[in-house]
C-alpha cells in the first residue's frame, strides 16, 4: 500500500472510529423511535448513513489539508479546528441520547455548528475543495440543530 492510500484511510477511518465510537457509547437510536419528533423528522435508519457519508466526507477534507503542501503553520491550525469540532461532534450524542439533556445538547450543537463553519473557512484557505466537503456536513447540522430544538420543546 502506498503511502498516499494509507494517509487517505487514516483520515477517514478517524472521523468514522470517532461516530462509531460516539454512537456506541451513546446508547444509539433506540430512544429516538421513542421521542415526540419535530415535523420533517427522518426515520432513524436515516442518521446512521447520512453520518457515514459526513464522516468520508470530513475524513477527505482532512486528507485534501493535510496532503495540500501548503504553510505547515495553517495546516495545523486548520487541523486543531478540525479536532474541537470532532471532539464536539463525538459529546453530542452522548449528551442527547445518553444524558437526555436535550436543551445542552442543543447549545453544545450550536458550538459545534460555530466550529464546523471555523474549519470549513480554515480548509477553505488551503484547499477550496476541502471546505466545499464540509458544507453538507454544516447543512445537516443546522437541520440537526432544528430537530434538536424540535425534540427539546416536544418532550
Amino acid at each position: 500500500m502506498n503511502k498516499s492510500l494509507k494517509t487517505r484511510l487514516i483520515c477517514w477511518g478517524i472521523p468514522l472510529a470517532v461516530g462509531g465510537l460516539s454512537a456506541l457509547l451513546s446508547g444509539g437510536m433506540d430512544s429516538y423511535a421513542v421521542m415526540n419528533q419535530p415535523p420533517l423528522s427522518p426515520p432513524g435508519w436515516v442518521f446512521p448513513v447520512v453520518w457515514t457519508v459526513l464522516y468520508l466526507l470530513m475524513g477527505e477534507a482532512s486528507y485534501q489539508v493535510l496532503t495540500s503542501g501548503k504553510d505547515p503553520a495553517a495546516i495545523r491550525k486548520a487541523l486543531i479546528a478540525y479536532g474541537v469540532q470532532l471532539a464536539l461532534n463525538f459529546i453530542w450524542p452522548l449528551l442527547f441520547f445518553r444524558g437526555q439533556l436535550y436543551l445542552t445538547a442543543f447549545f453544545l450543537l450550536l458550538a459545534l455548528w460555530v466550529a464546523i463553519l471555523v474549519t470549513l473557512i480554515l480548509f477553505s484557505r488551503i484547499k477550496e475543495r476541502a471546505g466545499d466537503l464540509l458544507l453538507p456536513y454544516l447543512l445537516w447540522v443546522t437541520f440537526a440543530g432544528y430537530l434538536n430544538l424540535g425534540v427539546f420543546l416536544l418532550n
